[in-house]
């Protein structure tokens, strides 16, 4: 089968314009948070590397009730930005 020169470019713009789609909308979801009414949420990786904690601290925290969390239905744990705030000026 040989596809002609034009027929060929024709085709890889094609691919390449949805390379480029796929591209764009992969910014978009890096660049969105999790929020729930407004306030971004962080999951254990997010508050592991702001925190500086280990996992099973935060799990600790968790259960002893000091750090509020929310159970999403995947079974992660999200927290809210302003409990985080909270919960490490209390700390200080």
């Amino acid at each position: 089968m040989n596809i002609d020169r034009e027929n060929f470019i024709a085709w890889m713009e094609r691919i390449q314009d949805r390379f480029d789609m796929i591209e764009k909308r992969l910014e978009r979801m890096a660049n969105t948070r999790n929020c729930l009414d407004g306030e971004e949420l962080l999951d254990n990786q997010d508050l592991m590397m702001i925190t500086k904690l280990s996992e099973r601290t935060l799990q600790r925290l968790r259960s002893n009730g000091k750090l509020p969390y929310i159970s999403a239905d995947n079974g992660k744990c999200l927290y809210r930005a302003s409990d985080v705030r909270r919960f490490i000026a209390e700390l200080v």
